[in-house]
């Protein structure tokens, strides 16, 4: 009668097998055990702190520490099994698997302490730059951490670095001359890190596009224009070219041209300027600093000229349009006569 020690497959017995499968099932389970403790019982132990960063952390480690428990079932059980080819094979497949989730694990728990870090530094200085540095940094040191994590997991898969390393500097020259104009734009990023000529949720105009920074990162920026449409633009641009931040403007100058008809009297041609001196003068959104005045005799009207500036809070198109409606309205009121292309035609008989 066959047992399971007697009977064999892929040159194990079935009660081996048995053992192996028990260690892969029972380290899901664990995992899953992990996975509930830290949820149920670690965050809620967080969320009583006063900190944010742990609740933070406690999330960044939960998955790869639970998938770190399933990996190491899966060692604990080719450990058990005797296989005789590929051997060396799989044992290098699990260094380089544990290699990239320690990466990963270190890749999590940096990018939530910088977070943590710049949103800390964002609230004491009122929204500064420190926004604007963070994705930088944060996928700076990420991409540094996933090199360093990609070159040990090389190492681990058994082939040896220095060698590939030393063959990489034979082609330093030619990686670096087509890596120029990469290297520019992580220049261009540093350059808009340092002088912040804009940040991000800044309105600004470059190179014809006309829309919101909604990010700034290593090598290019994202903008969003007023169409709806997301560009992106390389960094090393914003070094080569004219950026014009409208958001920075401290206020909107806007000018308006009126033309009243030849036949307005002195006395008209001043109460227009009052009018529109008290239509601007009483609106919320207008600064102090505004000027009307007799412009001009021109071809066909008598042009009274106002140039006038739009504060923070008020709209670039609502607020030209509430002082224009007003204009119309006291003009109106009190017959004062728009001008319109005249001709006179004199006809000899």
């Amino acid at each position: 009668m066959e047992t399971l020690e007697s009977t064999f497959f892929l040159g194990n017995s079935l009660h081996t097998w048995l053992i192996a499968i028990a260690y892969v099932a029972g380290s899901i389970v664990l995992a899953r055990i992990i996975y509930f403790i830290f949820k149920k019982i670690f965050s809620k132990w967080a969320s009583k702190t006063e900190t944010e960063l742990d609740n933070n952390v406690v999330d960044a480690i939960e998955e790869p520490i639970s998938i770190s428990v399933v990996l190491l079932g899966f060692w604990l059980a080719y450990n058990h099994l005797e296989i005789e080819n590929g051997g060396e094979f799989i044992s290098n497949m699990f260094g380089v698997a544990v290699v990239l989730l320690f990466t990963w694990l270190a890749s999590r728990v940096v990018n939530t302490i910088i977070n943590h870090v710049f949103t800390k530094l964002a609230e004491s200085q009122n929204g500064s730059i420190v926004n604007d540095m963070a994705p930088i940094l944060k996928k700076t040191l990420s991409s540094g951490i996933w090199a360093l994590g990609f070159i040990m997991a090389i190492s681990s898969a058994g082939h040896d670095v220095g060698a590939l390393i030393a063959g990489l500097g034979i082609g330093g020259i030619a990686l670096a001359m087509a890596a120029k104009d990469f290297v520019a734009n992580i220049f261009g990023g540093i350059t808009i890190f340092i002088d912040s000529p804009f940040r991000v949720g800044d309105r600004v105009k470059v190179s014809g596009i006309d829309g919101t920074v909604i990010e700034i990162g290593i090598r290019t920026t994202r903008i969003k224009t007023l169409e709806g449409r997301t560009v992106t633009i390389p960094n090393n641009q914003f070094t080569n070219t004219v950026v014009e931040n409208v958001t920075a403007e401290p206020s909107r100058k806007v000018r308006i041209c009126l033309g009243l008809t030849y036949d307005t009297t002195p006395e008209n041609i001043q109460l227009a300027i009052d009018t529109i001196k008290k239509i601007v003068d009483s609106h919320p959104h207008i600064e102090e600093d505004y000027t009307v005045w007799f412009d001009s005799f021109g071809d066909f009207s008598l042009n009274i000229n106002c140039n006038y500036y739009i504060n923070k809070q008020g709209h670039w198109a609502n607020t030209p349009s509430e002082i224009n409606l007003a204009i119309l309205t006291e003009f109106n009121a009190l017959n004062l006569d728009f001008a319109f292309p005249t001709s006179t035609i004199i006809v000899d008989k």
